[in-house]
């Protein structure tokens, strides 16, 4: 009553809050309204998965601080024993932080609440954001339980301390994924560094209108495990799954031991939803009518390589499952040491994901500068039609920069623009046009 009847000292004291908001809110990683894990109690995982589940009662944003102030003391690090679970509505705000899992996880760091072990019917979910603030570590564990995909035995092939132990999966799965999101519509992924992965470091299954920007890989497909080096495979960075479309991925760095970024789409029609026998953990079918076609998505600014020799970025695509309508634009192969065998891969003939597919299931596809001492820059291993190929540059390495290994006949109406010959080195200017005289 006092204030409504001075209307000046009202402004005033309107000014002076408002100033003292505005500037709290302009405060880097300042929330006025968010939940932390440490209000909680219970492990480092419980704690977050209680505040992720207040905030989806309030619809504030979930903050991760850098300080775990745990119940036996404070510390710089969250340990998870099982995957943080996000949920329809999630915003996740990792600040300054470091995620790791712990040796008795064998799980992901952050998965979708919607999908899981036994979990056959996947209801879709919307807007979840993950976002790092600052410097923000998730990392794998120091002695994981398992690794590689669902082709790979452990102790045979791949690393896992699970290797012959009675009631546990013998192969690599889905839960060796870091993050796994699955039938989630509307997502934000952004500034994360995300270290020594147990196999797929992101995977997307049928998830669509989202951003992945601002990520930093660093995986070697192996680690030092109690002073010796144990054999990591699949380390892949970003991978999309059957059904994944209009997703913008911009700014990839650092190193995979697999490929760095992958489109893959392929059928496994005996493997069901949450099942602990596949590295996908919604069914990896075709529900038919381009529902799951992999399809407008610009990936821009890839800076980085493969460790392990592979691909660093892959499309592939077999039974009847398409991938269309993609834009690459701006490579660069950053390796100094073990080359890719392709800088860009498009399609494969391996029968055990259903050979060459047909032409006109890979289309529209628009690659844009690439330079790379990859063993192929473009390495094209399937078809491709009514695509386009221009600006790239293949150094310090044999052969032509575009591979027509699957023949001619599996490539139609394909654009090859400003297609730089094989230089030798960075000093070699032999094959340059040379300036008359």
């Amino acid at each position: 009553m006092f204030l409504s009847a001075c209307p000046r000292l009202w402004g005033v004291v309107h000014r002076h809050v408002s100033a003292i908001l505005v500037s709290f809110s302009l405060i880097p990683g300042a929330a006025a309204f968010a939940v932390s894990p440490n209000d909680f109690q219970g492990s480092d995982v419980e704690r977050i998965n209680q505040a992720i589940e207040a905030a989806a009662a309030t619809g504030e944003p979930v903050v991760v601080p850098r300080i775990n102030r745990a119940a036996d003391g404070d510390r710089d690090i969250w340990l998870l024993d099982s995957a943080i679970l996000v949920q329809d509505g999630t915003y996740l705000e990792l600040e300054n932080c470091h995620l790791k899992l712990s040796d008795q996880s064998r799980d992901n760091i952050i998965r979708s609440a919607n999908c899981g072990m036994g979990i056959t019917d996947i209801q879709p979910i919307r807007n979840v954001t993950i976002v790092g603030k600052g410097r923000v570590t998730l990392e794998g564990a120091d002695n994981p339980r398992s690794t590689g995909d669902s082709a790979k035995t452990l102790g045979v092939r791949s690393y896992g301390t699970d290797a012959g132990v009675e009631g546990e999966s013998q192969t690599g799965d889905w839960r060796n994924i870091s993050i796994l999101m699955a039938y989630v519509d509307h997502f934000r992924i952004e500034n994360l560094f995300l270290k020594d992965a147990h196999a797929w470091t992101i995977s997307l299954e049928r998830c669509a209108y989202g951003v992945i920007r601002d990520l930093e890989f660093s995986a070697t497909e192996s680690k030092v495990v109690n002073g010796k080096r144990e054999v990591f495979l699949n380390q892949d960075g970003l991978d999309l799954r059957q059904g994944c479309h209009d997703i913008d991925i911009a700014n990839i760095s650092g190193h995979t031991g697999d490929d760095l970024i992958a489109l893959t789409n392929i059928v496994n029609d005996a493997m069901a939803a949450g099942s602990p026998d596949y590295i996908m953990v919604s069914t990896p079918n075709n529900r038919g009518d381009g529902q799951d076609d992999i399809y407008n998505i610009t990936i821009r600014n890839v800076r980085g390589h493969t460790a392990g020799g592979h691909h660093i970025v892959r499309f592939l695509n077999a039974g009847g499952l398409r991938i269309h309508d993609v834009i690459l634009d701006g490579l660069i192969d950053t390796s100094t040491g073990r080359r890719a065998k392709a800088a860009v891969k498009i399609g494969d003939a391996n029968p055990a994901w259903g050979g060459v597919a047909p032409l006109g299931d890979t289309y529209r596809i628009f690659i844009s500068n690439v330079m790379s001492r990859a063993q192929h820059t473009i390495l094209i291993a399937g078809s491709l039609s009514e695509s386009s190929i221009s600006n790239v540059i293949k150094y310090n390495a044999a052969g032509r920069p575009i591979t027509y290994k699957s023949g001619s006949d599996n490539v139609r109406n394909v654009m090859v623009h400003n297609v730089m010959p094989r230089m030798t080195d960075s000093n070699d200017q032999s094959q340059l046009p040379q300036r008359k005289r």
